[in-house]
């Protein structure tokens, strides 16, 4: 029989049955490297799995498991995540582009060098994650929780972070630039560097943090609180150098 003609009724079942080439994948066994783009796996428990350099771009993973799940290089990108569970997990150098996560907790989750960016984060939960260089680029973080993470150069440029706790964070050298920071929360938030250039800061609270060499150039900062927050060097909204000595006001 001639392959062409195969080829031909081989399609011919396909579309007949319904069988769908890429649905295998979906009843793949979870493990190390599974491909599991643009499956629905609501609600799946993976917890304590290893799901290092697995696929989930496109999946419906909505209220999934994953606490303390190795996630190493594993991609998410325009995956749904609401109320997916990361407590724990381990998850550097991850790809969570266009993600929408609303109501996400990723407690203690081991994030360094992921991206996050343009995706929908509100009312997430990071609460002492250790996310150095992670990447929040224009991601929606209204009502998010940083409380005690530690996000050294992290990239929050762009971000809506209305209400966002930051509080006891470190954040050394991170990214605010032009980012909605209205009414957040940096109390005692160690922010040595960091550059908070054209922000929108009003109303935010910056009581006793360490603002050491930071920059505020440009920046909102209408009602914004800095009570005992260390000032030196700090470059201010009106591009005034603060004195080294400086505490709760720029002198």
């Amino acid at each position: 029989m001639p392959k062409a003609l195969i080829k031909r009724l081989f399609l011919t079942f396909i579309m007949s049955f319904g069988v769908n080439p890429a649905f295998s994948a979906c009843v793949d066994a979870a493990g190390p490297g599974v491909n599991w783009a643009n499956c629905d796996k609501s609600g799946i428990d993976l917890e304590n799995k290893d799901l290092t350099n697995a696929v989930f771009t496109g999946a419906t993973l909505d209220k999934a498991n994953f606490t303390n799940t190795l996630l190493e290089n594993a991609d998410f990108n325009f995956s749904s995540l609401n109320g997916a569970r990361f407590d724990g997990a381990r998850m550097n150098n991850s790809r969570m582009v266009a993600i929408k996560a609303l109501n996400a907790s990723f407690k203690n989750t081991v994030l360094s060098n992921s991206r996050f960016s343009r995706s929908s984060l509100e009312n997430a939960d990071f609460s002492g994650a250790k996310a150095n260089s992670v990447n929040f680029y224009e991601s929606k973080l209204v009502s998010a929780n940083f409380k005690q993470a530690n996000l050294d150069k992290a990239n929050f440029e762009r971000a809506q972070l209305k209400k966002a706790n930051f509080d006891s964070a470190t954040l050394n050298n991170a990214i605010f630039i032009s980012a909605r920071l209205r009414l957040a929360s940096f109390n005692k938030a160690e922010m040595s560097k960091a550059r908070l250039d054209k922000s929108d800061c009003r109303g935010t609270s910056f009581s006793q943090a360490n603002l050491t060499k930071a920059s505020l150039k440009e920046a909102l900062i209408e009602e914004s609180i800095f009570t005992g927050a260390i000032l030196k060097d700090t470059t201010w909204s009106d591009y005034k150098r603060c004195r080294a000595t400086s505490v709760g006001t720029c002198e």
